[in-house]
């Protein structure tokens, strides 16, 4: 949940007052922009699994999977999954660090995050770049070259906004994680960069989620 901050004291101007709703905003907005986009991409990569069943099903003149169609190449598949989901996990699990104000950790993590995450998308794209067939010679060709060039623009904006995280984290004393900052300014800074962080970890263990499927469809299934 997004961090709320209490009351604010009596005594403070309007313009003090002001400021706080325009935090509580910011806070809700970060969580609400991170469902919203969930349900956005939810719709985008649902029509690809959608498409893989229709057409494999239909299966028309035998060209879903056509006699002497070569698949795409399993370890690089397998990697690409690998590297996702190891780094949705190390993200998660340095998520509950700086909670605890280890920020050190955090950012040593987040970084390690970061770098698979950069690995799995520039290895994906080499593979694009290396397939034994075309994006038309066949159903399952089709829904292959459709889908990954829209969930590697997805994780590379994701990983983006990780890095920016990142850079944001590092003008803020590790002891602000764990104490009340002196000002309000300081403590509003803290409060939506964890509600950012706590945003951008449920977006990207989604994207995990979503690679771990389309791994099955287009390296087990077929």
């Amino acid at each position: 949940m997004a961090e709320i901050t209490g009351q604010p004291p009596a005594g403070l101007t309007r313009e003090a007052e002001e400021e706080g709703f325009y935090h509580e905003a910011a806070l809700n907005a970060s969580w609400t922009g991170a469902r919203l986009g969930i349900g956005a991409m939810s719709f985008a990569f649902g029509a690809f699994v959608f498409a893989f069943f229709y057409l494999r099903s239909l299966n028309s003149h035998g060209l879903w999977h056509p006699a002497g169609f070569k698949n795409p190449q399993l370890w690089a598949g397998t990697l690409v999954m690998a590297l996702i989901v190891v780094s949705a996990l190390v993200q998660t699990a340095v998520l509950q660090r700086i909670k605890a104000g280890h920020k050190r950790d955090w950012l040593g993590g987040a970084t390690v995050a970061l770098a698979l995450g950069l690995a799995a998308i520039g290895l994906q794209i080499w593979q694009l770049t290396d397939l034994p067939f075309y994006p038309g010679a066949a159903g399952f060709a089709s829904v292959f070259v459709g889908f990954w060039p829209v969930y590697i623009a997805v994780a590379f904006c994701t990983m983006v906004s990780l890095e920016i995280l990142i850079m944001r984290a590092r003008p803020i004393p590790e002891l602000a994680f764990v104490e009340q900052p002196p000002t309000f300014a300081e403590a509003f800074a803290v409060q939506r960069f964890q509600a950012a962080l706590s945003a951008f970890t449920v977006v990207w263990n989604y994207l995990a989620v979503v690679v771990i499927v389309a791994w099955v469809l287009f390296y087990l299934v077929h």
